[in-house]
């Protein structure tokens, strides 16, 4: 598979886990909610990397994932801190025992929202 469908088929697992993480909030499931969201913006910034750049890295160092977002240009640049503030919630959402709050949730779907956005901008160009 080319980097463009590649980048469209992270697109679509990005909207899938955006469509959940609204659906979690929506029925106060808060963790899974912003664990759906997070997961929802590592997609979106794999889409955006592919199609800025023709690659994307796999590694599960997270900090490597907000760099290569900011080297992909002034799209990936700019959303840095969106993708800095959704991963800071994802040891809280996936391996931690306690919830996540409902204010965090919501954050974290703004946040994924945002970053998906972009990438079904970019992926349309």
């Amino acid at each position: 598979m080319g980097a463009q469908a590649e980048s469209r088929a992270h697109l679509r697992k990005a909207r899938e886990f955006l469509d959940a993480a609204r659906l979690e909030s929506e029925r106060d499931l808060y963790t899974a909610a912003a664990s759906s969201a997070v997961l929802a913006g590592i997609n979106a910034k794999d889409a955006i990397c592919l199609r800025l750049t023709g690659r994307t890295s796999k590694a599960d160092a997270h900090r490597s994932a907000v760099s290569e977002l900011a080297a992909a240009g002034p799209a990936g640049k700019a959303l840095e801190p969106t993708f800095r503030r959704l991963l800071g919630l994802k040891t809280a959402a996936q391996y931690q025992s306690a919830p996540i709050s409902r204010t965090d949730a919501t954050k974290a779907v703004d946040w994924a929202t945002r970053m998906v956005n972009v990438a079904a901008d970019l992926t349309k160009a």
